[in-house]
């Protein structure tokens, strides 16, 4: 199985060739151009230094959300694009999924947070039994404050330490320090980030369970409704007043 990962759902942008157990490449920046500048020269730069025939590849995998509304949109378009134009299916891989893949085979609770403003993270909780990730808290958007009650009640149940990763890391930090009762870890700068390679290998998983969905049906999962449309919808129930 051969799959083109993207995601660009974060402050990271990543392209990734898995090929059945081999990542053949992956192409990682976090630096300050948008999405729509990096995302596509990337992949074209990649697909040249490790020779890929696009029409080779079985699925294409793409950070599904949430996380920034026009990095999802740029990810979420590329993959559909490409989908369409290839004829391949696509892989919606859940943001927060593929950065808990980062920790993969770990004995620790894995806590991915990333930055969603307002005092809120899009965040989830997982362990890894036997070879397999298993979701103990559903990725979602909800206040960091009960994001640590959650970790600090499940850390007691399952009786294991905490990692946390993510760009949510450092803005939340002090409060995580302050309120998590359970031994913790802070993730190693090459493990707390968006990598295209979780992305793809977790997209392997998934698609041997038969969760893809074709190029036409593909949308990214915002979870939340974006700045503008709370915005517009608090202005019109300012008029309805």
């Amino acid at each position: 199985m051969k799959i083109l990962a993207l995601d660009s759902s974060g402050l990271v942008a990543s392209v990734a060739v898995l090929e059945d157990e081999i990542l053949i490449g992956e192409y990682t920046i976090n630096h300050k151009k948008t999405h729509s500048q990096t995302l596509l020269p990337m992949l074209e730069q990649i697909r040249k230094e490790v020779e890929l025939d696009l029409d080779t590849i079985d699925y294409i995998a793409v950070a599904g959300g949430p996380g920034s509304f026009t990095g999802l949109r740029i990810g979420s378009a590329t993959a559909k694009g490409l989908g369409l134009a290839l004829g391949k299916d696509i892989v919606s891989v859940p943001t927060v999924d593929a950065l808990a893949y980062n920790f993969y085979g770990t004995d620790k609770l894995v806590c991915p947070l990333m930055d969603a403003r307002r005092n809120q993270v899009y965040t989830g909780i997982y362990t890894f039994e036997k070879g397999e990730m298993k979701v103990k808290v559903a990725q979602c958007a909800i206040g960091v404050e009960e994001m640590i009650e959650q970790v600090n009640h499940l850390a007691e149940v399952e009786q294991k330490e905490v990692v946390y990763l993510g760009d949510g890391v450092p803005v939340y930090r002090e409060k995580l320090m302050e309120m998590t009762k359970a031994e913790y870890q802070f993730a190693p700068a090459h493990m707390n980030r968006q990598k295209a390679g979780a992305v793809a290998s977790l997209a392997q998983v998934y698609a041997k369970e038969g969760r893809i969905q074709t190029a036409m049906e593909h949308e990214p999962v915002y979870l939340r409704l974006s700045q503008a449309e709370r915005e517009r919808m608090e202005k019109e129930k300012g008029k309805s007043l």
